[in-house]
């Protein structure tokens, strides 16, 4: 072998290499795009059209994502979540990992019943729960220790305060200032 046929070689694996990195980089671009998308099928509303009327109704939109389920992003206490907005929870219900992170305290222990039969669960206060302008206080949730994942269920003792009207594909909540 003589030195062109080794410079050839060299040449040859450098260019081999660069074709994976290449395609390495291709790929890392597409999980990240696609998870992104995936995203935002999960959760159209990480943005919500939220506005304050002059008579101070404070009205937020919600659009239905491909699962047929209004998700959202919001706040408890200051710390961002996401909820699933769910009509059959009494209270709001947080896994044990979110409360966790926003630093819950339980109160008592209790026991829920849910789609998958009774869990264990604490029961807690916020101070506060914001989706878009739409924000109210003191409030009773459950911390689930059962639940998977980080997707707060916004229940009942959220719900029973605002108006809710859905049209086609989108919901709309709406509080109206206390007279």
């Amino acid at each position: 072998m003589n030195k062109n046929d080794s410079q050839h070689n060299s040449n040859r694996a450098v260019v081999g290499w660069m074709i994976v990195g290449i395609w390495l980089l291709v790929f890392g671009l597409l999980t990240l795009f696609f998870q992104n998308y995936l995203e935002n099928e999960r959760n159209p509303n990480k943005n919500a059209a939220s506005m304050v009327s002059s008579d101070d109704v404070r009205e937020v939109t919600l659009k239905r994502n491909r699962f047929g389920h209004y998700n959202v992003t919001g706040k408890i206490n200051g710390y961002i979540v996401e909820f699933l907005l769910d009509t059959g929870a009494t209270h709001i219900a947080i896994p044990s990992k979110v409360a966790k992170k926003i630093g819950l305290q339980r109160l008592y222990e209790t026991s829920v019943h849910t789609a998958n039969g009774e869990a264990r669960a604490y029961g807690t206060k916020l101070e506060a729960v914001r989706v878009g302008e739409i924000a109210l206080f003191d409030l009773k949730a459950t911390i689930t220790t059962g639940m998977e994942g980080e997707i707060v269920l916004l229940g009942m003792s959220f719900l029973k305060h605002i108006e809710f009207t859905q049209r086609g594909d989108l919901l709309i909540l709406k509080q109206y200032p206390v007279k």
